[in-house]
């Protein structure tokens, strides 16, 4: 009979089920799985030259696929968390996303790449990046604080505000002393973007829009920050002045895009990929392996893949019923839409050499399990909204 509710628990777990596939935002699952089956072409190619072991062209390859599915198991399960009880646990999961962030200064733990002692050596020649879960944690924090309004209130108090930039700046101060600058812009763009959406006042924005930019001036004319981050953060101002340290990247970068011209010299056929003229070419420099052996062409089916996830994102957060899923949508479009447009800039000259790698594209596995996991958080939010709707 129509409009009879069961009460047998096998039909109201099928009945769940089917809502749960159904209500999914599946153009954002596809043009998510659709990104990272295109990076895993490319980091292929980029990793067959040196990367890959000598009797095993694809076993680079092979890892990042591993990655990749951890990734998409843990993407599924935020997305199925009971949407209470991912609120009321988000302390925890922040708390231990800290904890994490100071393993690498374990002596025999950690272990120092490109500069900065970010990572943590695991077995079988696997390393794990905390400051990636970290990302998640200050977003999943942030909304917690600022979403608690009184029924009164129509902005958060200013000790909420206070409170959830204080969850912000541990983890971007623990990650400064690691040297991962990269990693502090983008969770400072995050804390940000969450706190302009909160409908904080004004001069709060304002605030830490100046005092990120004498932060900045300040850092440098202390020496805080290391020479190598002064000169990767200033050479694409002048790259024509330093063809052999900082800058060399983006010039060796600049001419691998502009070497593919429309169409690309084709897959695994890249001069300056295949002789690995460009540095770290499968993760923060992955963008030049599409333009260079893909094209234009290439390059822009691989940015309207992005572009369809970030407009996606942002629909989701403005379609949230609560404030809650409004923030942590509106952190992870900051998140992304930032690491995205860097780590294109850099590669074309436009933006500073950070060192970040470009979502659900690069190698590298903590980055691609923690992407996934926004992923599935936003779908966690828009599955709320449908059903508080329904």
């Amino acid at each position: 009979m129509s409009g009879v509710m069961t009460t047998d628990p096998a039909v109201r777990t099928l009945t769940r089920q089917s809502g749960y596939w159904r209500d999914l935002d599946w153009i954002l699952l596809i043009a998510a799985l659709a990104t990272t089956v295109f990076g895993s072409m490319l980091v292929w190619s980029a990793s067959r030259a040196d990367m890959a072991s000598p009797g095993d062209p694809q076993s680079y390859l092979k890892r990042h696929v591993i990655n990749i599915v951890i990734g998409l198991a843990l993407g599924w399960f935020a997305s199925r968390l009971d949407y209470r009880w991912l609120r009321a646990y988000t302390p925890i999961i922040y708390g231990a996303s800290v904890i994490l962030l100071l393993m690498p200064f374990v002596p025999g733990l950690g272990t120092t790449i490109a500069g900065a002692r970010a990572w943590i050596d695991l077995p079988g020649g696997f390393t794990l990046q905390p400051s990636e879960f970290a990302k998640v944690a200050v977003i999943m924090m942030m909304a917690v604080l600022l979403s608690e309004k009184r029924d009164t209130e129509s902005e958060p108090r200013d000790r909420d505000v206070i409170m959830s930039l204080g969850v912000a700046v541990l983890p971007i101060l623990i990650i400064l002393v690691q040297n991962d600058t990269g990693t502090v812009l983008i969770l400072g763009s995050v804390a940000l973007s969450i706190i302009a959406v909160s409908g904080a006042r004004t001069r709060w924005v304002v605030g830490l829009l100046a005092g990120a930019v004498i932060g900045l001036l300040i850092s440098v004319q202390l020496g805080l920050l290391k020479e190598y981050q002064v000169q990767r953060l200033t050479s694409f101002i002048n790259p024509g002045e330093d063809v052999t340290s900082a800058a060399y990247n983006a010039n060796q970068a600049r001419i691998a895009i502009g070497g593919g011209g429309w169409s690309g010299y084709g897959l695994f056929e890249g001069p300056q990929t295949q002789g690995k003229f460009v540095p770290v070419n499968e993760s923060d420099f992955i963008f030049t392996v599409v333009g260079e052996e893909l094209g234009f062409l290439g390059s822009v089916i691989l940015l309207l893949l992005l572009g369809i996830i970030l407009w996606r994102a942002v629909m989701i957060a403005y379609r949230a019923d609560d404030m809650y899923g409004r923030l942590v949508a509106t952190g992870i479009v900051a998140w992304l839409g930032f690491q995205m447009f860097e780590n294109v800039g850099m590669s074309l000259g436009i933006m500073p050499i950070t060192g970040i790698p470009l979502p659900l594209v690069s190698a590298g596995g903590t980055s691609m399990m923690a992407t996934w996991i926004a992923i599935g958080l936003l779908q966690n939010v828009r599955l709320h909204a449908v059903r508080a709707g329904a």
